[in-house]
């Protein structure tokens, strides 16, 4: 069975952050990424290795969302976003 953690994180970007430094950030990684946002109502999920579906997702600082990460690596990953995701 395939690990896999999730864990909810408010988006605290600055702004010399973009969402393609995020996207080569996890590309390294074996597990499935994917973020959950509410947009407009909606709930929205994404493979956070597309960088169509990371555009998708209209990323904003206070954004809370979810991320899901499954495979061997995923805790690494999960790390790796919050990280990236909180910088200040």
């Amino acid at each position: 069975m395939a690990n896999q953690v999730e864990k909810t994180i408010r988006i605290q970007l600055n702004d010399a952050q973009t969402i393609m430094e995020l996207s080569q950030l996890i590309q390294k990684y074996k597990a499935e990424i994917f973020l959950q946002k509410n947009v407009h109502g909606s709930m929205m999920e994404a493979n956070l290795k597309s960088i169509l579906g990371l555009i998708n997702l209209q990323l904003q600082g206070d954004d809370q969302v979810k991320v899901i990460c499954e495979g061997p690596d995923a805790e690494k990953a999960l790390e790796a976003i919050e990280s990236f995701l909180k910088a200040e």
